[in-house]
């Protein structure tokens, strides 16, 4: 199986985006299995085999990495039953039912969105990282200033509060970090990118790159193995 899109899955997905209804879906859900669905977790698959050598924690099955199409619409205003893009999402092992650091792709109607980082932490994790960045602000800097990364990938504006949060001093040497929300890198390519053989390469390498990142983030977030009691 190719892990990369043929012409007519973006054609799907844009008619997607035009037509976002269960009846035209449902007309057309052996196309959205065999040119969307079918190659996004043949490149999962393939995605996990290179994982292997810098993010082995991040590993996942495809089927689990994998998000639905279908929306979940019960507390959203906008009642359109299916996303217009095809996404992953690669949780680290330990925290794959909360927010920590992961690495996420789509592929949507009109582009391709390469992420790696912290999007929507728990309330605990928030505290936990902001409180690690105290310490370790510097490697972070340093990570995100790597030539390579920011060739590849910008980081995220990081959605930061005007003020300090609580318990934190305004003139902390980390106080530009610790006032996000989020904390990540990102590249948007054109969709056609994804119909392009070296589609796999072009993922690989922007998430063998933010990886580090990824698990500097990830650190305080772990649970720490309880020491034996005798």
């Amino acid at each position: 199986m190719p892990t990369h899109f043929s012409p007519e899955a973006l054609k799907f997905l844009r008619g997607l985006k035009r037509h976002n209804d269960r009846a035209w879906f449902n007309e057309r859900k052996p196309i959205y299995e065999r040119e969307v669905k079918a190659p996004m977790l043949a490149l999962v698959a393939a995605v996990n085999e290179a994982m292997l050598a810098f993010a082995p924690d991040n590993v996942r099955p495809p089927q689990k990495a994998l998000f639905r199409i279908y929306r979940d619409t019960r507390f959203s205003p906008d009642k359109h039953p299916y996303k217009t893009h095809q996404g992953a999402w690669w949780a680290r092992t330990g925290l794959e039912k909360t927010s920590g650091g992961g690495f996420y792709l789509h592929v949507g109607a009109t582009e391709v969105v390469i992420a790696a980082g912290v999007y929507m932490p728990e309330r605990e994790q928030l505290l936990a990282i902001r409180r690690y960045l105290v310490d370790h602000h510097a490697e972070f800097r340093k990570i995100l200033a790597n030539k390579k990364l920011r060739s590849l990938m910008q980081p995220f504006e990081g959605l930061p509060l005007t003020r300090p949060p609580k318990g934190f001093a305004p003139d902390d040497p980390a106080i530009d970090l610790i006032r996000c929300r989020q904390w990540g890198v990102l590249a948007n390519l054109p969709a056609e990118a994804a119909t392009q053989p070296t589609f796999l390469k072009e993922v690989i390498v922007r998430f063998k790159a933010a990886a580090p990142m990824v698990e500097l983030l990830n650190a305080p977030l772990i649970p720490k193995p309880r020491k034996p009691l005798f």
